[in-house]
């Protein structure tokens, strides 16, 4: 690479967050968000596609991830919290608006940053991630997203579900993906990431602070930035009709499937996705 990864520490919304940053300092700014059981690490394949195109990209983890920082409250994982993180790193990078990008939590995260943070992105590309008040419905339209999405039920439980992921986390990803997607040395980052004090319980925190955002009777406004929702359709864990019931909170919005890609799309399809998200985000 013409631009070398470089390793920050950010302050934003009362912690400190690990971020990878990389590409022309004077590049627009593209902001990655991972999700769930990943961190910066996830984005491998679109770090250099983006910043070959000129951008400045910015990859956080995500708090209770890795290297940051990981609050022990599980109130301090709310999806206001998460976002209010975000929108702090982009004052940290003087800058008034950034591209998004997110994949299945941090797709979440983008979700709402889209709806309630609009004036501060450009335009959204999220991957494999529905709208946050799709879920609750979805159990009741979509009776095998309550078979696929057990875990999440699971995760409500003290200790035993980080027990439960440090035996059979990577197995999980190597089932939910296909060959290839992910090599023993990538296992190994994942593992090694997942062994830092408190991460896995900051990692399942995030499952476990959803319950208050479920409870959470604001109404979402239509988001009026321009959305993608890039899926693979054999994701095992999100029925693909989620992509659709998001996508009507959308004034403008595009969905983009990948039938031959998992829950994983970004990490099987790398040059179809980025392709995808150049497209989108010169428009």
């Amino acid at each position: 690479m013409r631009y070398e990864l470089e390793h920050h520490y950010v302050w934003t919304n009362g912690v400190t967050l690990h971020v990878v940053q990389c590409g022309p300092q004077d590049g627009p700014l593209a902001m990655l968000l991972h999700g769930f059981p990943d961190f910066w690490y996830g984005w491998r394949h679109q770090i250099e596609p983006l910043v070959a195109a000129g951008y400045r990209v910015w990859v956080p983890d995500q708090r209770g991830y890795n290297l940051s920082d990981k609050p022990k409250r599980i109130r301090e994982y709310t999806l206001p919290a998460l976002a209010r993180d975000i929108v702090g790193l982009l004052d940290a990078a003087g800058r008034e608006q950034a591209y998004l990008i997110g994949h299945d939590w941090g797709g979440i995260v983008a979700w709402y940053l889209a709806t309630y943070h609009d004036t501060r992105f450009i335009n959204a590309s999220i991957l494999n991630s529905p709208h946050p008040s799709v879920m609750p419905s979805a159990f009741l339209r979509l009776p095998d997203q309550l078979l696929r999405s057990w875990y999440m039920f699971f995760f409500q439980a003290p200790w035993l579900p980080e027990q439960f992921m440090h035996a059979k986390g990577l197995n999980l990803l190597l089932d939910t993906s296909h060959r290839g997607a992910f090599r023993q040395a990538d296992l190994q980052r994942y593992r090694a990431a997942w062994l830092r004090p408190h991460a896995m319980t900051g990692m399942i925190n995030w499952y476990r602070a959803f319950r208050y955002t479920l409870g959470h009777k604001e109404e979402n406004p239509r988001i009026t930035i321009p959305v993608q929702v890039i899926w693979g359709k054999q994701d095992v864990t999100l029925n693909a009709k989620l992509a659709e019931l998001s996508g009507r909170f959308c004034e403008n919005g595009t969905l983009q499937y990948l039938p031959d890609a998992t829950h994983w799309a970004h990490l099987e399809k790398p040059a179809e996705v980025n392709e995808l998200l150049l497209k989108f985000m010169a428009k």
